[in-house]
């Protein structure tokens, strides 16, 4: 047990607190209805895995802006980085001229992709539109159109990308959609009711029945994946099926793209998710942890495909902002100085060890039938019996997270159904804070 005094987690008012109320009520007749919140808190500040809100209330993060600040808030020597580079320059544009933080920024992604031979890389403003980048370079590099995508992914809200994305939910009354997006079976073992292997085998004769019944092989110019599906609710790719996918994309003559916007930079215990299956990818999409929450995206590659794009094709007036890139060149030295994928292996570690009890526990509201993830990238999913598997209802998930919220921890949903709890520490969260986090998710779980 975290004694009082030793405690993160400090409330002074309930949540949310009479100026977050204000500013709520401010925030609803200025902004857009369409743009969701997953609490109530307005926010003043942020350090390291903690959160003051305008009220004084000081709360635990685990959701790290969806997985964006595994350096944690506000690392000083990134807020260093942006103020020195905010004095000399704030905005010039690469498609204007050349500036040394967007080039040493692409040269340290270049060499540290797990792609061998000469790699290149295109920086851009989200993981949407790096996404974007990477299919428009897929089809450049093939002259083909179709793009191959799995059941639960998430890779954006453009167009485009909300095309590529799975739930239905982000797409009410956005359509039409762009053309040539098929979809493929994930092999999420647990939904199934079968192990990884019977689920790789079974997505994947489903895979190549697609292929004689769904779309033309010679149309493929890439097949687009996460190794760890987010949204989706943090289910990794099984290794087998994942190098089959590079087996097939070699003999078809298509890209295989690793969507890492949510799980690079260490979040799984490995710098990129997809190192732990033993598959080399042909691009690589980032972003979120990339720079420490300014907004900056890469898509990282092959070079002869990288370079397949016409002169001009590519590019966007803010990409790779001058203190974007900066904030990323330190976040990468404070991941490597500190050995964070090493750190999210053992943060995952001690989450498991802590909430293993759950699969066991009954209660009054729903049952956790599944922990899953990779390293500190992981989550439960609730149901309400764990035979049959059936999804928890929205709301009793919803529950659980106001419980949590109430007494100081910040948690989110994710899933298919919303009935999954995604956990993104910070990765410089100390043990006694993931562990008082801890006590009060599994309080809140058990109502």
């Amino acid at each position: 047990m975290t004694t009082t005094e030793t405690r993160s987690v400090l409330l002074r008012t309930a949540i949310p607190g009479p100026r977050s109320q204000e500013l709520l009520a401010r925030r609803e007749a200025a902004v857009a209805a369409g743009l969701g919140r997953a609490t109530p808190i307005a926010v003043a500040e942020a350090h390291g895995a903690i959160v003051t809100d305008v009220d004084g209330n000081r709360l635990l993060d685990f959701v790290s802006g969806i997985g964006t600040l595994a350096v944690g808030h506000c690392p000083p020597e990134v807020s260093a980085a942006i103020q020195a580079q905010a004095e000399r320059m704030i905005h010039f544009s690469a498609l204007v001229g050349t500036y040394e933080p967007y080039v040493a920024l692409c040269e340290r992604l270049n060499g540290a992709v797990p792609i061998s031979g000469p790699c290149k890389t295109l920086l851009a403003n989200s993981g949407a539109e790096a996404v974007e980048n990477a299919i428009k370079i897929a089809r450049a590099a093939t002259g083909r159109p179709a793009i191959l995508v799995f059941e639960g992914a998430y890779h954006g809200r453009t167009l485009l990308t909300l095309t590529l994305t799975s739930r239905t939910f982000f797409k009410k009354r956005f359509g039409p959609f762009a053309p040539e997006v098929y979809r493929a079976p994930f092999p999420y073992a647990y939904r199934m009711g079968v192990s990884e292997e019977q689920a790789t085998e079974q997505c994947w004769a489903a895979f190549e029945r697609m292929l004689v019944a769904g779309v033309d092989p010679d149309t493929i110019a890439a097949v687009l994946i996460e190794p760890v599906q987010g949204e989706g609710g943090f289910i990794p790719v099984p290794a087998e099926f994942m190098r089959r996918l590079r087996g097939f994309c070699d003999r078809n003559g298509s890209l295989l793209i690793a969507d890492e916007v949510q799980s690079g930079f260490g979040r799984t215990g490995t710098l990129f998710a997809i190192e732990q299956t033993g598959v080399e990818p042909d691009l690589i999409v980032s972003a979120k942890s990339l720079a420490a929450g300014m907004p900056l995206a890469a898509t990282i590659g092959r070079a002869t495909a990288m370079d397949a794009a016409h002169y001009g094709g590519v590019g966007g007036t803010y990409g790779g902002n001058p203190l974007a890139c900066v904030a990323a060149l330190a976040t990468l030295d404070i991941i490597e100085r500190d050995q964070l994928p090493t750190r999210a292996r053992a943060i995952g570690a001690q989450i498991r060890a802590r909430l293993a009890p759950l699969l066991d526990a009954e209660g009054p509201g729903p049952l956790v039938g599944d922990i899953r993830g990779l390293g500190a990238m992981l989550a439960l999913e609730f149901v309400t019996d764990r035979n049959s598997r059936t999804p928890a209802p929205a709301q009793s998930v919803l529950d659980i997270l106001s419980r949590a919220l109430q007494h100081g921890l910040i948690v989110m949903r994710a899933g298919l159904y919303a009935n999954c709890i995604r956990l993104l520490v910070p990765l410089v969260i100390s043990d006694e804070q993931l562990d008082e986090g801890l006590e009060i998710l599994i309080d809140a779980i058990r109502g």
